[in-house]
């Protein structure tokens, strides 16, 4: 009887091995792929992508030709950086990451903004002129839930987006086609300044909220008259959850890599109407700031001391970075909207 048993007993601790090897292998090789995907893009060159792309369509480089390649170029981005678009991802490794999906929400974020701006600003002469059907397409397409792995799926509406994105480019800098155009003036600029500067408030707000903070209640200032639905309490303590401090973190990261490039293609885009302005040092102040705040991590771990500790706070750094890149395009809308 025993020589019956003890083979069976040899075949399970054999299966129990070999299971037990399988899944460290599995586990060592998902551990290996996270740190290898959890890279963030590098930065590029704005300028000789615009170029490279108009030469290899035949075309020539127009105004709004730096602007659409560098929308286009961040879409591609998303799609073919190491891991592709993770934040929709069902099954590890993309599933246990947690840096790189706030990474990207900070990007698609700033495309919304910049495809908004595409369609309702920069393509139009003024508010009763038609909107471009390829940019309202492109930016239906980029408004797909971040989320969703079904079809229709984020990653389809990123390709559509490149599509229509790519359909008005080509349009825009074909000498035979007038029925697309970029307008470069200083109020449609200004109007999408507006929009980033919000953005910009709202993560620094959520930046410096890392240690918490005493805040008064201001929604009503400034304005006797004003009403809001709910009362609120003159005085509040906001501060971020801890296991959120890194989310908001990679995101303000993310948003700040894509609002630089989007800023270096408005500099050439609009260099006439900035020189004339006497703002093009503005911007690029804005953008200088936009740069430090995408300096490497020498850290592992996003740290979160106090605001005069030990340890240093990197959320309290990049706030830094963001509230003034935030204060200079303040001041840049207004030397715009100045005569």
């Amino acid at each position: 009887m025993n020589s019956d048993v003890d083979p069976r007993r040899a075949r399970v601790h054999l299966a129990i091995r070999i299971a037990t090897v399988a899944v460290a292998l599995w586990l060592f090789i998902t551990l290996l792929l996270m740190w290898w995907w959890d890279k963030e893009p590098a930065p590029f060159h704005v300028l000789q992508h615009t170029q490279q792309r108009a030469e290899a369509a035949g075309q020539r480089v127009v105004v709004g030709s730096a602007t659409t390649a560098t929308l286009i170029h961040i879409a591609e981005v998303l799609e073919d950086k190491r891991g592709g678009y993770i934040a929709n991802d069902l099954l590890p490794p993309g599933l246990w990451l947690d840096n790189q999906p706030n990474w990207e929400l900070g990007a698609v974020l700033q495309m919304r903004d910049m495809a908004r701006a595409l369609r309702e600003e920069f393509s139009r002469s003024q508010t009763q002129s038609v909107e471009d059907a390829a940019l309202r397409d492109a930016e239906n397409y980029l408004a797909y839930k971040r989320e969703k792995w079904w079809l229709p799926s984020f990653e389809s509406g990123l390709a559509s987006a490149r599509e229509r994105l790519q359909d008005y480019l080509l349009r825009l800098g074909d000498e035979r086609e007038d029925n697309a155009q970029f307008y470069a003036r200083a109020d449609n600029l200004a109007s999408y300044l507006a929009l980033v500067e919000k953005r910009l408030g709202s993560l620094s707000q959520r930046l410096s909220a890392s240690v918490g903070q005493p805040r008064l209640n201001t929604n009503l200032a400034g304005d006797p008259s004003a009403t809001q639905s709910t009362a609120q309490p003159g005085e509040t303590i906001v501060k971020t959850p801890w296991l959120k401090i890194d989310d908001v973190f990679y995101e303000a990261r993310g948003s700040t890599w894509a609002l630089l490039h989007f800023l270096r293609a408005i500099e050439l885009d609009f260099a006439p109407v900035l020189r004339d302005k006497n703002a093009l040092v503005s911007l690029q102040q804005i953008i200088r700031e936009l740069e430090e705040a995408q300096a490497p991590m020498s850290s592992p771990f996003v740290l979160n001391g106090s605001k005069y500790g030990l340890f240093a706070n990197h959320s309290l750094v990049m706030a830094n970075y963001v509230s003034r890149a935030n204060a200079a395009l303040i001041d840049l809308r207004k030397l715009l909207a100045s005569g």
